[in-house]
């Protein structure tokens, strides 16, 4: 069975990055790594989540970013999910911000994504809150994917 890939709003962000700052052009480097070596090996999925937040707000290369989740299917954004966040917040597990990172995690645990993917260090991708998250998530009696960046991905099989 191929594994899932949730792919969370800063991937296309990164794919995309403008910025010229030695660790933002790192990002841009392996999230363009993983797409084209590793996300063959993986089916990719985003949400309604995701290109709500792309399309949102003013950034640099929006239509881009756009046009590269296009074609991936989506993680639907149902009541459980809904109510998968509502725990996350009133457990502080993420900011208190239901269209934000609680939901990319309530989307992903609730379709038992493998993995999601993000360089979303602060609130996702963070090993201080690995424990909390599987604990809410065992809780819930609902799966926990691995949160890892495209550059740890790469070394997953």
């Amino acid at each position: 069975m191929i594994p899932s890939v949730y792919i969370e709003t800063t991937i296309p962000s990164f794919y995309y990055e403008t910025r010229v700052d030695p660790a933002s052009i790192a990002m841009r480097d392996w999230t363009h790594e993983w797409w084209y070596s590793a996300r063959g090996g993986f089916d990719c999925f985003v949400s309604a989540a995701v290109v709500d937040e792309l399309e949102n707000g003013h950034h640099p290369r929006k239509q881009e970013k756009l046009q590269l989740v296009e074609a991936l299917p989506w993680m639907e954004v149902n009541s459980e999910v809904e109510e998968i966040v509502a725990v996350y917040l009133a457990n502080y597990l993420m900011p208190n911000d239901s269209l934000g990172d609680a939901l990319h995690l309530a989307i992903a645990s609730f379709h038992k994504a493998d993995y999601i993917l993000t360089w979303n260090c602060k609130h996702l991708a963070n090993a201080s809150k690995r424990q909390h998250i599987r604990r809410i998530n065992e809780r819930l009696r609902i799966s926990t994917p691995e949160i890892l960046t495209p550059l740890e991905l790469m070394e997953a099989p």
